[in-house]
């Protein structure tokens, strides 16, 4: 069945998903959020789409139905101790995931909360595939780096495995001025 977008939130029709070493974790059954939501269930949090559906226009100011839009890893409450005082909504206390506290992306349709605070408008010329990429590599990536590594001009930065995560992490240091960039991988 189709999903009812929540109040705050959208449905949005997946364009592009991606699969991440996370959604292996919660297969694995790793992840407690999963195991607690329990099955039926829907993987997925790699994820850009189209706006189907708004919640209540009183609610959702930002998007409207037809808006091409690109969905964080997590989305955050904005209300919590760490989304106000500390600005960290990747670690907001209250967050929901698509795909592991939710249903996820592995779907046709998506329902999502508190659109206007998480969802992104995507630019002319990016593509949803780009954008699916970009909602939990790049996020884990500026929170290591910059958030936790305190990232500055002066500092050498060293990246070890350079898969999507991995890059995303040299992309990010490069865009914040490192001063070097070392990254390092197996050869086979």
């Amino acid at each position: 069945p189709l999903p009812t977008a929540p109040p705050d939130g959208v449905v949005i029709q997946v364009m592009a998903t991606g699969v991440c070493r996370s959604d292996w974790h919660g297969w694995k059954g790793h992840d407690g959020d999963i195991k607690e939501h329990g099955l039926p269930f829907v993987p997925g949090h790699e994820v850009s789409g189209i706006v189907v559906e708004v919640g209540e226009i009183e609610r959702v100011k930002k998007f409207k139905v037809g808006d091409r839009v690109a969905v964080p890893f997590i989305l955050s409450c904005g209300e919590c101790c760490m989304c106000v005082r500390h600005e960290r909504p990747t670690v907001c206390e209250r967050q929901e995931q698509p795909g592991f506290t939710k249903m996820g992306s592995f779907a046709e349709f998506l329902a999502l909360p508190r659109a206007d605070r998480n969802l992104s408008m995507m630019p002319e010329g990016v593509s949803f595939v780009e954008a699916a990429a970009l909602g939990c590599r790049f996020t884990t990536a500026y929170r290591a780096v910059v958030q936790q590594g305190g990232l500055d001009s002066k500092k050498i930065v060293a990246v070890f495995g350079c898969g999507g995560l991995g890059l995303s992490c040299v992309m990010i240091a490069t865009a914040y001025g490192a001063n070097q960039i070392i990254d390092i991988d197996v050869s086979d």
